[in-house]
């Protein structure tokens, strides 16, 4: 992968930046999806953040390869605080971390995200704790897509600043409301693993010499949930 060719999952995340917007691409690695925005002419401009020394050397050296000094900053800083208020960003994108970790980010530094209009989400894991944020914080869900690569799954969730966000019930914070509506067949095959995954461990936790009654009530709740929306959408 190089900035001329992002990764499906990265590709996927670009198709949500919004033409014309100031971005600030936060774990930019080696600010290949900012170099590729800047590039085809989608972004004006914008920050990429990076918290480790490494990349954010490769990602100094990317713009300065591209000769797009003039349009995209890298910094060395953790989270939103890579933002300055004179950068005027108006489109967040975080890729490639945990949910919770995605929701720490936003939620210890809310204050930098004034301005922001969109925000371009994709975590690997922990899905919920992104969606419970957007839920709480002022931004409503406007999309979802659910991509395969290498044999993993990932899901970008798109929210757009809203005065009333949609109020997100259990299972549409766990499975996605755009998700579970589309049910394709990679948001099924993810579900379905998940399902066998989940039914192994209660296996374990019930074999074990002293069972905890809690996590194996747990468990039991999570597979049904799963079990039920696997057969609403035909699986």
């Amino acid at each position: 992968m190089d900035a001329d060719h992002l990764s499906v999952r990265l590709a996927t995340v670009a198709d949500y930046v919004p033409t014309g917007s100031r971005l600030a691409d936060i774990g930019t690695d080696h600010a290949y999806l900012p170099v590729n925005l800047a590039k085809r002419g989608k972004i004006v401009g914008g920050v990429a953040g990076e918290v480790v020394k490494g990349p954010f050397e490769n990602a100094q050296h990317e713009i300065k390869k591209e000769g797009l000094d003039d349009r995209i900053t890298a910094r060395l800083a953790n989270g939103l605080r890579a933002i300055e208020a004179s950068d005027h960003i108006d489109t967040v994108v975080i890729a490639g971390m945990g949910g919770t970790l995605i929701a720490q980010i936003l939620t210890q530094d809310f204050d930098r995200l004034t301005g922001v209009q969109r925000l371009v989400l994709q975590p690997n894991v922990g899905e919920k704790n992104v969606r419970q944020f957007l839920m709480t914080h002022g931004f409503q869900l406007i999309a979802e897509k659910i991509v395969t690569e290498d044999g993993h799954d990932y899901e970008i969730l798109v929210a757009d600043r809203s005065a009333t966000p949609q109020q997100l019930n259990e299972e549409e914070l766990r499975f996605g409301p755009y998700l579970l509506a589309e049910h394709n067949a990679i948001f099924i095959a993810k579900w379905q693993r998940e399902l066998a995954r989940t039914q192994q461990v209660l296996a374990q936790v019930q074999s074990a010499k002293a069972v905890p009654a809690t996590k194996v009530a747990a468990l039991e709740t999570e597979i049904k949930e799963i079990e039920e929306v696997l057969q609403r959408v035909g699986a």
